[in-house]
Parts: structure tokens; sequence; C-alpha cells
């Protein structure tokens, strides 16, 4: 995870949440309100989805399942951002070791 300093009413207004008891500890205050934001701002799980797909750490299907869309409305949405749709297809080599594959059940 990364570090980051907060300002100091933040930080300070944390640190008495955590004293009182209402979280374990200043990470699980962080989460949770992350965890928040994210669920309540719909714009940005999308853009969130919209980022992880252009670097391609996820896949279509995966990024909008994490915006909470269907593929269709995620294709939409990028199209609308001018972001290629990249489709993924098996190399050759895959396809002739699945070939393979099926032939030694046979």
């Amino acid at each position: 995870m990364s570090t980051f300093s907060l300002p100091e009413t933040v930080e300070n207004e944390i640190n008495a949440l955590v004293k009182g008891g209402y979280f374990n500890n200043k990470n699980s205050f962080i989460e949770e309100a992350i965890k928040y934001m994210l669920a309540n701002r719909g714009d940005l799980k999308i853009n969130a989805a919209v980022e992880m797909y252009r670097s391609r750490e996820v896949s279509l299907g995966r990024a909008a399942e994490l915006a909470g869309l269907s593929i269709f409305e995620f294709k939409d949405i990028l199209k609308a951002r001018g972001i290629k749709i990249v489709v993924e297809a098996p190399t050759s080599e895959d396809i002739d070791r699945q070939i393979k594959q099926m032939e030694k059940v046979r």
C-alpha cells in the first residue's frame, strides 16, 4: 500500500475514532472510507475500471464488472472516450495445443 500524509485535522479525527473504538486502526478507517466513496460515486468506479482496462490490468469483462455495468454499457463508455477495444484471441500455438489435447481425449 502507498504511504501518504493527511492534513493534521483529518489525522486527529481518525486517531480519535480509533481511540474511541470505532475502528481497529487507521488502515481499517481508510479502507472503509475508500470503499464507501467508491460505492457512492459510480463515476469513480467507472473511471477506475476504464483506467485499469486502458493499462491492460484487467480484461473487458472484468472492467465492466468492476464498473458495475454490462459489457455493452462499458463498451459504449470506452467508445465515447475514444479508447480502442482490444479483442484478445488465442495464439495459433494455443489453438494447436488445444486441438492436440482434444484429439487425445477421443
